[in-house]
């Protein structure tokens, strides 16, 4: 019986451009929008040896991209999971522009902003990817991050359709073993297949979803850090407390309130806004202590501040609590 020998290079990342020109290759990559998700996926990537070049509105939005993505692979150093020499390497591979001309030659570009209201969100999403769909050859894949809006709307406007798909990490997205995709009603059976090659390839586990706001991951989260503020606002239990049950209780890494804070509240309270008006169940109703942080800028780790106050480093800063037991 002849053993059958498949070409290791057939699943390659990144390939001789001379010998593969033809080749469905991922040789760049683009992210338009570079927040903390947006550096995650970035760092990724780059570190599968792969070229990203991200667009962001101002010069300073790129040079905090950097600073993060910096930021993260020193911690990594730190954990001896990375050398100097990776970190250089991965850097040397991410490049922040403010042209969307920077986006040629990409073979998927990848949609990651952030915005304050629905409206605001389908309207700036349609015109990034009209932009985009300018400059980038007519088979380079065109996705979005996100959960709550739809990307047969987004995509709608469009003169090639086909190619594009929700594509949603969840973060940390390096960490995160899954990645959710879901095709519109446009999506085009090879451009599906290049998007969970893609996946694969970054050693995901594809999640295959039908077009839904919130798809799963989104849908199960933001309500449960709605319930946990409901819980507190009862006086139920503590916020330290009510973590503590979820992460000792059902093993999860953060409690509701830190993952709040992780996320980013006015991240989550949009999440919810776009459930609400979507379905119009009420376990979709942001609470009132969401809203009320976001009012008062106390986001969460981004700013410093929000369920808990936060170090310049990110870590939270224990407070002192008299145990009643």
């Amino acid at each position: 019986m002849t053993e059958r020998i498949e070409n290791i290079e057939a699943y390659a990342l990144k390939k001789d451009p001379e010998k593969h020109q033809k080749s469905e290759a991922i040789n760049k990559v683009g992210i338009v929008g570079c927040g903390n998700l947006g550096q995650e996926v970035a760092r990724m990537v780059s570190n599968q040896g792969v070229d990203v070049i991200f667009l962001e509105v101002n010069q300073s939005k790129i040079d905090d991209a950097l600073k993060g993505i910096t930021k993260d692979l020193d911690k990594m150093i730190e954990r001896w999971g990375m050398t100097e020499s990776d970190k250089r390497a991965i850097l040397s591979r991410i490049n922040g522009t403010l042209e969307y001309n920077d986006l040629k030659g990409c073979e998927i570009v990848i949609e990651a902003v952030k915005s304050k209201t629905r409206e605001d969100s389908v309207e700036i999403r349609k015109k990034i990817f009209k932009e985009i769909e300018k400059i980038v050859d007519v088979k380079t894949i065109i996705a979005t991050n996100s959960t709550t809006l739809v990307i047969t709307e987004l995509s709608s406007e469009l003169n090639n359709p086909e190619r594009c798909v929700s594509l949603h990490f969840i973060s940390p997205a390096a960490d995160v073993p899954v990645l959710e995709v879901a095709r519109s009603l446009y999506t085009s059976d090879e451009a599906y297949k290049r998007v969970c090659k893609f996946a694969r390839l970054l050693g995901k586990r594809i999640i295959p979803v039908i077009e839904s706001p919130g798809i799963i991951s989104t849908r199960l989260i933001a309500p449960m850090i709605n319930e946990a503020c409901e819980i507190l606002m009862e006086g139920v239990s503590e916020m330290e407390d009510i973590d503590a049950t979820m992460k000792i209780g059902y093993g999860f890494p953060y409690g509701p309130f830190e993952m709040a804070d992780k996320i980013g509240i006015d991240v989550v309270v949009r999440w919810l806004d776009n459930l609400y008006k979507e379905f119009g169940d009420i376990k979709y109703k942001a609470s009132p202590m969401l809203k009320k942080r976001v009012r008062a800028n106390h986001l969460g780790r981004e700013t410093g501040k929000g369920f808990y106050d936060y170090d310049a480093d990110g870590k939270k800063i224990m407070r002192e609590r008299i145990s009643p037991c």
